[in-house]
């Protein structure tokens, strides 16, 4: 079982990941041409919105009580299941 520190610093070194990989997308949609830019700029608008669910979720573990730390910790554990999955299809798509 995950301590409640070593899944903050997992999902903060996640958060990270998530943010070199949208920088990535970002970098590519500069060099798309304009009618795929719109295309890009939403993908990027839901990546970013994602992430800060997913940040949000991190400070509601930090502050949870250690009762309530498990159900907090599951509900973090699908909001980045969430956007890793976003991102890898923002990716395969660009």
């Amino acid at each position: 079982m995950t301590t409640r520190k070593e899944f903050i610093q997992a999902a903060k070194a996640q958060l990270d990941r998530w943010d070199a990989q949208i920088e990535e997308l970002e970098a590519r949609w500069k060099k798309a041409e304009a009618d795929a830019k719109k295309e890009y700029e939403d993908q990027l608008k839901k990546l970013r919105s994602k992430r800060e669910e997913a940040k949000e979720q991190i400070d509601k573990v930090q502050k949870s009580s250690d009762s309530a730390w498990d159900d907090v910790r599951l509900g973090s554990e699908k909001a980045w299941s969430e956007i890793q999955e976003a991102i890898q299809k923002a990716a395969s798509r660009f």
